[in-house]
């Protein structure tokens, strides 16, 4: 089922040195269809990241990352440093040698039915894009959803990939029994910039057709605004432009921030900027001077000209999970479930999993019902299930 005779040697001298350490890299793969992307197969040893939080009552957050690296190649993206531990670099690299944790969905099944998993949410696309165009391939999440309904997991998946379509079936039957937040990231609403900015993504257009897909099927379903370009993306015209569009697609909330350069980012964002816009790089030097942040002015500046335009577009301001930086899970606006969560009524998460109401997905579902609530698809999914479509691994 692997693509065939695309297999690279990665034992050759060529083969990238990082990479060639590790112990859990299974093969290195071209194919045509991904020209000048060469994709590491690895059989991952976990799936659950645990991060460190900024809110006392949820001091911690869970994440699960099925790849590194994204052909998406947006050129700010903040995970790019993220690949130096492979000797790999935050540029080109980053957009073109992309990991794919083959088993991680079976390992996470294993996980989450551990006795001392607590059902905290989980976030999926706060590091690198699940729906990449590798997943069209790959099918990765399918898996990963099925483990995380089946073990009543809240979940939430952040993604610029309109592959999330192909799962919008097996979303809407998950968020029956857990609840489900779902986000599509649309930053940029003029399509030349967009693809320069961003040239591995797909349009803006099929972005919000994906947010409406979503939400006609009943599921929660945001906008992430983010991130807000200085210069480029902050001007009145643009900023309607891009609240009507996400009014009409039905989104259920909208979510912004300004751009932020980390160290390994700002290089390549300036390299950028030099290219296309280089009248704009003395006002980028004089914004970012100061560190990865824009000043505190300019963010206060952003905050008060869209509080406006929120309120004339009939939007909401969805709320972030300081600990992912995505956003914040439906299930801890249940005040019992959260409680649950965090394993403080005496009881435990895993006893509970899933009760309450569910707020993600647009259900208000009661627990009687849900529990007769059809699981077709999940049971299909989940491992050794009878999937309709074969893995590759």
């Amino acid at each position: 089922m692997r693509w065939s005779e695309q297999a690279i040697d990665t034992e050759k001298a060529s083969a990238l040195p990082g990479l060639a350490r590790l112990n859990n890299l299974i093969t290195s793969v071209t194919t045509p269809e991904f020209a000048g992307v060469t994709f590491h197969e690895v059989v991952a040893k976990s799936a659950l990241n645990r991060v460190p939080g900024g809110d006392s009552a949820l001091p911690f957050g869970w994440t699960i990352n099925p790849y590194r690296g994204c052909s998406h190649a947006c050129v700010y993206c903040f995970a790019r440093p993220t690949h130096e531990y492979l000797d790999l670099d935050g540029g080109d690299d980053f957009d073109r040698q992309i990991v794919v944790k083959v088993n991680v969905a079976e390992v996470l099944a294993r996980e989450l039915h551990r006795p001392t998993w607590q059902h905290h949410p989980v976030a999926l696309g706060t590091n690198t894009d699940p729906y990449q165009r590798a997943e069209g391939r790959y099918r990765l999440m399918p898996g990963i959803i099925a483990a995380l309904a089946d073990s009543g997991t809240p979940f939430s998946i952040l993604t610029k990939g309109t592959l999330l379509r192909n799962d919008l079936p097996l979303l809407a039957e998950a968020a029956q029994h857990v609840p489900v937040d779902l986000a599509m990231s649309i930053a940029i609403h003029d399509d030349d910039l967009q693809q320069s900015v961003e040239p591995g993504t797909p349009t803006t257009a099929a972005r919000l057709a994906t947010v409406s897909a979503a939400r006609d099927l009943g599921l929660s379903c945001s906008v992430f605004m983010m991130p807000v370009l200085p210069y480029l993306t902050d001007g009145l015209d643009h900023l309607h432009a891009a609240l009507a569009a996400v009014r009409d697609s039905g989104a259920s909330s909208v979510m912004y921030s300004a751009l932020h350069l980390k160290p390994g980012v700002k290089e390549w964002w300036f390299a950028w900027l030099e290219r296309e816009h280089p009248e704009l790089v003395p006002k980028y030097r004089s914004l970012y001077a100061q560190g990865t942040y824009a000043p505190t002015g300019y963010r206060s500046w952003l905050a008060a000209r869209l509080r406006p335009l929120l309120r004339e577009y009939g939007l909401e301001k969805g709320r972030a999970d300081p600990s992912t930086g995505s956003m914040r899970s439906a299930a801890l606006d249940d005040s019992a479930r959260s409680l649950r969560l965090l394993g403080l009524n005496g009881r435990g998460a895993g006893a509970h999993a899933g009760a309450g109401t569910a707020t993600g997905g647009g259900s208000d579902v009661a627990d009687t019902e849900r529990a007769g609530a059809p699981r077709a698809l999940i049971a299909s999914e989940l491992p050794g299930g009878a999937r309709t479509q074969p893995r590759l691994f």
